[in-house]
């Protein structure tokens, strides 16, 4: 679960879904998917002061700041592929709502509100967002000959 700002990047991704009111999530779970799991379950260890008390096998929850997140972790193979996975996860979809579908590697500025905008405005079964992410090391700009600029 590698961190950007103290934060899983998995964190930063269901925030922006959450930024556009998706706040149900479904999360499939492959190689190491229990470090997922263990970090959902101990959530409230990690973002607020809890008091443990042993004697009665309980944990109290105090000024509770957390995301208003519905979270299905379900395993679906550590060597299943997209399509295997969304077969997976099937049974927790609405079949009469549009769901999105992403990976959890990258943190993009798409616009998810329009995207879904667009996918029912136009009726479809699937609708499919990319983006191409920045050269790791830069880009030229120009031509063979002559460079025109450089993007960093």
């Amino acid at each position: 679960m590698v961190e950007v700002g103290g934060m899983p990047i998995l964190w930063h991704i269901m925030k922006i879904y959450a930024s556009h009111g998706i706040n149900d999530f479904v999360i499939c779970l492959g190689y190491k998917g229990y470090m997922i799991k263990e970090y959902f379950a101990n959530y409230f260890l990690h973002t607020a002061d809890v008091t443990i008390d042993l004697s009665q096998n309980s944990m109290e929850i105090h000024e509770n700041w957390s995301e208003p997140w519905r979270i299905t972790l379900v395993e679906t193979g550590k060597d299943a592929m997209t399509g295997g996975r969304l077969k997976a996860v099937r049974r927790y979809l609405d079949p009469d709502q549009p769901f999105c579908f992403t990976y959890g590697d990258g943190v993009s500025d798409v616009n998810i509100s329009a995207q879904l905008d667009f996918h029912r405005s136009h009726g479809r079964k699937a609708t499919i967002t990319a983006v191409a992410p920045p050269g790791r090391f830069g880009a030229l700009q120009g031509s063979v000959a002559k460079i025109g600029g450089s993007q960093r």
